[in-house]
């Protein structure tokens, strides 16, 4: 099964971490990457897009408000959500005071005609 994790977090949750911390949390991507999985860091940047009723809206704004900037994403494949849970809390975010929200994949058949 595959699960989409998402990272919050802010500088000052990272800055609060020594080199050490730093770098160990850092290390704990980097065991996510070498099973196959995919870890990646966003940018501040964001461009929503809205098309209600045919109205198409697009905007350099965030849609979706959170306490702590979107500051990355990944997408783990595991036999359960434990194990997801296990591979995310002692990544960056996890431990400089941010929040990985933990949302499982339904599969797709991408050959399926539409």
């Amino acid at each position: 099964m595959r699960f989409l994790c998402l990272a919050y977090g802010d500088e000052d949750g990272w800055n609060s971490l020594n080199d050490n911390e730093k770098q160990e949390a850092l290390a704990y991507d980097d065991i996510i990457r070498a099973r196959g999985n995919l870890v990646a860091p966003v940018t501040t940047a964001v461009t929503s897009v809205r098309n209600w009723n045919y109205n198409l809206e697009i905007t350099e704004e965030e849609y979706a408000v959170r306490k702590l900037p979107l500051a990355g994403f990944s997408v783990i494949e595991a036999s359960c959500v434990e194990d997801v849970i296990e591979l995310v809390s002692n990544t960056p975010c996890a431990r400089a005071r941010g929040v990985i929200d933990i949302r499982p994949l339904q599969d797709i058949d991408n050959n399926t005609a539409s």
